[in-house]
């Protein structure tokens, strides 16, 4: 095998790492009871968090489309009344303009 030199760019291994003898797992310490309520009051309160979110989220997305229509038309109500209104207000001004 040829030995090339890598560009100087590229980085090259240093130190060689040996693996040492192999380690005996470090046994955990107990959880108390106080932990583990702890922990699980933690993954309770994210749960419920997600959850109420989604139901937040789907109950008004429930009511938009159900509104949604009512306000249309109250919409188009009053855009029609003040487009009118307007109208009025302009055909009155011309005619006291042409007097």
């Amino acid at each position: 095998m040829a030995t090339r030199t890598p560009p100087r760019y590229v980085p090259t291994l240093t130190e060689v790492v040996r693996p040492t003898s192999a380690q005996a797992p470090v046994a955990a310490a107990p959880i108390t009871q106080e932990q583990l309520v702890r922990r699980v009051m933690q993954q309770v309160d994210m749960t419920l968090e997600r959850k109420l979110r989604e139901a937040v989220a789907a109950t008004v997305l429930e009511h938009t489309r159900a509104i949604a229509p009512l306000l249309r038309e109250e919409i188009e109500a009053v855009v029609r009344e003040t487009v009118t209104q307007a109208f009025a207000h302009e055909l009155d001004s011309v005619r006291t303009d042409s007097k």
